[in-house]
């Protein structure tokens, strides 16, 4: 029993001192980045991340990732790259273009070289244009198909219950049935 305590006291500690070592990087909260302009297919979004986020003149590499090509600078790559320099009170701001047919989220991830220190955001893109995101169909009307249900969540759900009731029920009637074969 000894063993047992002492084999699950050791595995709590791993377990407790591990996750230690992912926050030892200094994530800047999320109340010093802010987002501005437009985060439209198209358009351009300014990330800022306030004073102290960085160490001051800091090298900050940036990279985006998303569902399209993002541009930081003049690279128009899936994910990009890119090293900014902090201002002397450890500020930031990038310019994100975004493509113009992008949609979906763009996570942002800085990183500051001397301090370590890592800041994200999150840029959630919808289309500058519905109608041009959807490519109108060649035959028909040019409306989508539809490909949804025309049976109401609550009937799954009051069918799948009533399945479950009836299963239910009949292994409660096999049961009594085999009681009384036995007495």
């Amino acid at each position: 029993m000894k063993k047992i305590i002492a084999a699950v006291v050791l595995a709590a500690a791993a377990f407790v001192a591990v996750p230690t070592a992912a926050n030892a990087a200094g994530y800047v909260p999320a109340s010093n980045v802010s987002v501005s302009g437009a985060a439209v297919a198209g358009g351009t979004a300014t990330v800022g991340f306030a004073a102290g986020s960085f160490v001051a003149n800091e090298t900050v590499t940036v990279s985006v990732t998303g569902a399209g090509a993002a541009t930081l600078g003049a690279l128009p790559i899936t994910t990009v790259s890119k090293t900014y320099t902090a201002s002397s009170t450890g500020a930031a701001a990038v310019s994100v273009t975004l493509p113009q047919g992008g949609s979906g989220t763009y996570s942002l991830t800085a990183t500051g070289a001397t301090s370590g220190n890592v800041a994200t955001s999150a840029l959630t893109v919808v289309p500058a244009d519905g109608a041009a995101a959807v490519p109108a169909a060649t035959n028909g009307n040019g409306e989508l198909a539809f490909t949804g249900s025309t049976i109401s969540m609550l009937a799954i759900w009051v069918a799948g219950g009533a399945v479950v009731l009836g299963g239910g029920l009949l292994l409660v009637r096999t049961s009594v049935r085999r009681q009384r074969e036995t007495v």
